[in-house]
């Protein structure tokens, strides 16, 4: 499902129009990045958390010439699903 088709499942489902239903989507997953940008977690109580975790710098290997390269930390976006969500796709 991309994003298109989520909207037009939200606008269904709520009975809104598909501007509304975008608008509430943008608004939803605007507040999601905010809210890690500063650190803290998102908790959907059923379907999931979101968090931050960071990534320590590390070697790697550019696989083109084998020499190796210095990767930066740098933060990263976790999701850890919740109970009834987990249960629904199993």
């Amino acid at each position: 499902m991309n994003k298109k088709e989520l909207v037009e499942n939200i606008a269904g489902a709520a009975d809104i129009s598909k501007a509304a239903a975008e608008k509430a989507l943008n608004s939803t997953l605007q507040a999601i990045a905010e809210t890690l940008k500063k650190g803290d977690k998102v908790t959907l109580v059923g379907f999931g958390t979101f968090s931050v975790s960071k990534r320590d710098a590390r070697k790697g290997r550019n696989p083109q010439t084998g020499k190796t390269i210095d990767i930066p930390e740098k933060n990263v976006a976790k999701f850890k699903a919740g109970s009834k969500l987990s249960e629904a796709i199993n």
